[in-house]
């Protein structure tokens, strides 16, 4: 067949069309009886709509409404249907973009005066109507000129502003996409009409910089979302209501966790005693865990002379993150971004022989880096942060080896913390440094360590960074959100730039092989996603109170006392309730506070030397023995249970 492409169905079919055929004509040709379900189309990992027409051929896939991926295309088409009704009620609005998200969408505008709440709910109705319509999305193309011209002549700067970008890029064409009275620079994908747009709601508001700069004109977002069925945005609405109940800077205040004070500075936290409890608990845990490993504890310096990072590579490539420099006895000095380079100085104050390797370093150092504003986020975005930093020196024979030891900590630590998790191996990269053997080499070895593993992995090729392959674990939590959590990483960069090197058998230098690992990433941001991952109800072993003796009159005082005093000399951080508060009131307190126990003593406890317990989950627990409630929460804390 003459300018022919074929098509690899899920099935094994080979389907051979001419080239330029329409998703839409393929649909009827695989799937004639269900093309009204079909919605779009997957070839090769990329989402098309039924109007695009192919050039070239490869896996395909048909996509329907039960497919989650096609939550995309609705999502998509209801920005437009968004934007189409805000231009209704405010025909002076400027576009900026609209994608589909995963929890939905958004669209920025420029608008004369910012949203109000109330505008949500018209906007919501114009949307209503203007469903109903069943426009069709319709697609077109333009070339460059055209295209800027066109939209030049709508006022719509943001717009002509990605078309030039997209010529520069090389871009001849753009795709237009119109339905209704509403147009739109878009490379889609849509659905065939606004009718198929019949469960969606309008979110919330924020402010945006045009592209994330801080430098452009601010715009207002406009956020919503769109499900096939009224029951999946019940659930959807359900799920935020669970997410906004967790969320770490609400607990921070109710809980008394911890504080950000914007006369010190922004995205500075300020741990209070009973969050710097839990940090405490992570962090002996995370040191236990790493002496049975092998590692040395390292400590750095907090600053250190422009010239290692110069020699790093921090200045040339990440100087926008750094902190302007100190000048010390006329020397510029930096705030530490990353603590690498300390390790490495560690290593080279004696001469290594491959006998010495592996070496392990580790170290909860303080690093400091920018972060624009409008980017932090409460704890899981800062500008001073401790990172649970590893630097393992060896030889290219001992990466496997090396790495599934950090794999096993992992496992361990995440487990502890009541995290699943996914495993991603991240391949070279269009641009990289090295040759292609280091590459082959490393990326072999982190294989060959997964594989050993024994767990599954999905690979991600050319999603390495620029100087190492890695390997991504991705967290997930009690409500099943994903979380960036460990990583590895082989470098190919720091030892050249450092010339850290050991002493082989052969009796000459060689590079030395140096492996980065974050398990914890900061400690900022992992407490406070473990904060959202018990919603604030640390495990007994972690919590910052674990049980709280609630006396029920002053008479039982002294037996109260008693209690405490046992309790705290077996080791259980313990407190005592001694305000002439009714009891009912005492134990909503120590619920809301989230303490995992409560003792109750009243006059019968006391004469008869028993204590009624209560849980915080499980409610009252009844007349328990000192031994056997003490016996209980030794197992749970020797368990690390989660409950």
């Amino acid at each position: 067949m003459a300018d022919a492409i074929s098509f690899q169905l899920p099935d094994g079919r080979i389907l051979e069309t001419d080239i330029g055929i329409r998703v839409d004509e393929l649909v009827k040709r695989i799937e004639p009886h269900e093309y009204k379900a079909i919605i779009g189309a997957v070839l090769n990992e990329e989402i098309r709509d039924l109007r695009e027409v192919l050039t070239e051929g490869g896996r395909l896939e048909l996509l329907s409404t039960g497919d989650a991926r096609a939550l995309e295309i609705l999502r998509h088409s209801a920005s437009h249907l968004m934007a189409e009704a805000v231009i209704q009620l405010f025909p002076e609005a400027v576009l900026g973009i609209g994608p589909s998200t995963s929890e939905g969408f958004y669209y920025d505008f420029q608008l004369p005066r910012p949203f109000e709440p109330e505008d949500m709910a018209r906007i919501e109705k114009i949307m209503q109507k203007l469903a109903k319509t069943n426009s069709v999305f319709e697609r077109s193309e333009m070339t460059i000129e055209e295209a800027i011209q066109h939209f030049a002549q709508k006022g719509e700067v943001f717009k002509v502003e990605l078309i030039r970008d997209l010529g520069q890029k090389g871009e001849k064409t753009v795709s237009i996409y119109r339905s209704g009275g509403f147009e739109d620079l878009c490379r889609g994908p849509h659905l065939r009409h606004t009718g198929q747009i019949r469960v969606f709601k309008l979110m919330s508001i924020a402010a945006a910089y045009w592209r994330g700069d801080e430098r452009n004109p601010v715009l207002q977002r406009l956020y919503g979302t769109a499900f096939w069925t009224p029951e999946a945005l019940t659930e959807h609405l359900d799920h935020l209501e669970q997410i906004k109940a967790r969320d770490h800077r609400r607990l921070g205040r109710e809980l008394d966790l911890y504080s950000i004070h914007e006369d010190v500075g922004a995205g500075l936290i300020f741990w209070h005693p009973r969050l710097a409890m839990v940090r405490h608990l992570v962090e002996e845990f995370w040191r236990s865990e790493h002496l049975k490993r092998g590692y040395g504890f390292v400590y750095t310096p907090h600053i250190a002379q422009e010239s290692i990072y110069r020699t790093s590579g921090h200045l040339e490539n990440y100087a926008e993150n750094m902190y302007s420099p100190l000048l010390i006895d006329e020397k510029p000095y930096y705030l530490k971004p990353m603590n690498c380079p300390g390790h490495i100085k560690i290593y080279q104050t004696r001469r290594r022989s491959y006998r010495d390797l592996p070496i392990r370093y580790c170290e909860l150092g303080t690093v400091y880096r920018y972060e624009r504003s409008g980017t932090l986020h409460g704890m899981l975005r800062v500008r001073g942060f401790t990172q649970d930093d590893a630097h393992v020196f060896c030889t290219p024979e001992q990466i496997a080896n090396e790495v599934f030891g950090i794999m096993d900590l992992v496992d361990t630590l995440m487990s502890a913390f009541g995290y699943t998790y996914k495993i991603f191996l991240a391949t070279r990269p269009e641009k990289y440094l090295g040759t292609d053997e280091e590459w082959d080499v490393a990326t072999r070895a982190l294989r060959e360590a997964l594989q050993r593993w024994g767990k599954p992995y999905e690979v991600e090729e050319g999603g390495g960074v620029f100087y190492a392959p890695k390997i991504d674990v991705k967290l997930h939590d009690a409500l099943g959100r994903e979380w960036q959590g460990p990583t590895i990483q082989v470098d190919l960069n720091l030892p050249k730039r450092f010339n850290v090197t050991y002493i082989g058998p052969d009796n000459t230098e060689h590079e030395v092989i140096m492996i980065h690992r974050a398990v914890l990433g900061s400690m900022e941001r992992f407490v406070g996603g473990l904060i959202e991952h018990v919603g604030g109800a640390f495990p007994l072993w972690l919590a910052p109170t674990q049980i709280v003796v609630m006396p029920i009159t002053d008479k039982q005082h002294e037996y109260a006392r008693s209690i405490r005093d046992r309790l705290a000399a077996e080791g259980f951080r313990v407190d005592m309730d001694e305000r002439n508060e009714k009891i009912g009131y005492k134990i909503r307190e120590a619920q809301e506070m989230k303490v995992p126990y409560m003792v109750v003593l009243g006059a019968k406890e006391a004469d008869s030397g028993s204590m009624t317990v209560r849980h915080r989950r499980d409610g009252d627990l009844g007349s328990v023995a000192m031994d056997v409630f003490i016996a209980r929460c030794r197992n749970e804390i020797m368990t690390r249970a989660m409950a």
